[in-house]
């Protein structure tokens, strides 16, 4: 994995901990007409609200051992965007992963694992300049809402298809008080021939199932010459592969891989970072649906 390049925060103690449970909400509340943070309820809401989401000691836990330490605010925010997350996805099929342990390991550092490179290219971009970061096909907001949190410096969009995501995203970035943060309703291939996105951003990824060739064809086209597409994968050998041609005619060029194992976990991990070194031709990315239809080969 990529060297962390971060400024060294206090560890959390049991004491810290303890504290920020006593900040976070006591409620939330989910309806079709959005969400309430409600700061008081009576005892029992009260003692269930604070058994609701406990992501906390992992996240404390994990997120040192993958070079990624979060401040308390940090573990507050992610607390409030898991107890969000798991109210939501009861009468909204969000994800399939709902209970804590795999909300903070499958979600939230699955997704952290990408600052290291983020903060790279900060490094090279030099002190001062904002880099700009759109997530394709975010979901519930996987990876570009845990990496907003930890790199708030960061302009983040967050791009999906489907409309009632985005509605549930715009409510966690109101409750987290996320600033140059927005949701864009769109596909991927339409936004990459749209002038308003098509080579504006320093950082493209997506976490995806689709293969690494159709990503290209997403994520590149909307990325500036210089900047990277961050992809990624569970496994990758065979498709960086069979993906260079598309990669090539797109204007990248893989600049490195990196495989590893998310910590206290068998599971395996691969970002892979391609560089954008020319213009993407005017004709990708194709129309809507064909990219995953006939891939570059």
């Amino acid at each position: 994995m990529a060297d962390g390049l971060f400024h060294k925060r206090k560890p959390l103690t049991k004491d810290d901990i303890r504290r920020l449970k006593e900040t976070l909400p006591k409620k939330v509340e989910i309806s079709s007409e959005g969400t309430k943070i409600t700061e008081k309820t009576d005892a029992d809401d009260a003692a269930k609200a604070e058994t609701s989401s406990d992501v906390a000691p992992i996240l404390e836990n994990r997120s040192d051992e993958i070079s990624v330490p979060l401040s308390a605010e940090e573990i507050r925010s992610f607390q409030i965007y898991a107890s969000m997350l798991k109210e939501k996805n009861k009468v909204m099929n969000l994800t399939a992963v709902d209970d804590d342990e795999g909300i903070a390991m499958k979600h939230f550092i699955d997704s952290l694992t990408l600052c290291p490179y983020i903060r790279e290219e900060e490094a090279k971009a030099g002190e001062g300049k904002q880099l700009t970061f759109i997530d394709v096909g975010t979901g519930a907001g996987f990876p570009g809402l845990p990496v907003k949190i930890s790199c708030p410096e960061l302009g983040v969009t967050l791009m999906d298809s489907l409309e009632k995501r985005l509605k549930f995203l715009d409510e966690v970035i109101t409750a987290l008080g996320l600033q140059d943060c927005s949701t864009v309703h769109s596909r991927a291939e339409d936004a990459g021939r749209n002038k308003k996105y098509r080579e504006k951003y320093d950082i493209a990824t997506a976490r995806a199932v689709a293969r690494l060739s159709v990503l290209a064809e997403y994520c590149l086209p909307l990325v500036k010459v210089g900047g990277v597409f961050l992809a990624m994968k569970a496994h990758s050998e065979d498709e960086e592969t069979e993906a260079g041609k598309a990669i090539a005619l797109l204007g990248g060029t893989i600049e490195k891989t990196d495989t590893f194992k998310l910590p206290g976990t068998d599971m395996e991990r691969t970002i892979i970072v391609v560089r954008k070194i020319r213009p993407t031709p005017a004709r990708f990315p194709r129309k809507a649906g064909t990219p995953s239809k006939t891939p570059i080969v």
